[in-house]
């Protein structure tokens, strides 16, 4: 698994934070920057989750 992040598309909404805290976080502009990643177990059942809520579709979960 690989995680990226288009950072121009983010809104700040934090969903991907709220759904995979130990994957995502956000800058003190509220953008997504990503912890993990290659997360693995738990955490990429999560990533994949918070790729889906993201509602400006801004993660990509290769």
């Amino acid at each position: 698994m690989r995680i990226t992040v288009d950072t121009g598309r983010c809104i700040g909404a934090g969903q991907c934070v709220l759904t995979a805290p130990e994957v995502f976080d956000q800058n003190d502009s509220g953008i997504v920057t990503v912890l993990r990643p290659a997360p693995s177990g738990g955490d990429a059942a999560a990533a994949r989750e918070a790729a889906l809520v993201c509602p400006s579709a801004t993660i990509t979960v290769e």
